[in-house]
């Protein structure tokens, strides 16, 4: 929990993190506030990335990773 916003995973593996959003899809003007701003208040370094059903590849938003889910799943992200 951030403030009164919430982050929906951080991974923690050998010192390092990850900042995961899930969102069904970021079609919406809200929806894209609400799950990037959430990682975008966040002041360290470590990659941040929301993951989404919706199906594109290979998109950033201001340096948080937009994955769709498949890809989140067989690690094409990386």
């Amino acid at each position: 929990m951030l403030d009164n916003n919430e982050i929906d995973f951080i991974a923690q593996k050998q010192g390092e993190k990850l900042y995961i959003q899930a969102a069904l899809t970021i079609n919406e003007e809200k929806t894209i506030e609400r799950e990037f701003g959430n990682l975008q208040k966040i002041k360290d370094n470590y990659p941040k990335m929301v993951v989404t059903m919706d199906e594109f590849s290979g998109n950033t938003f201001e340096g948080i990773i937009t994955i769709d889910l498949r890809s989140f799943l067989t690690n094409k992200w990386k």
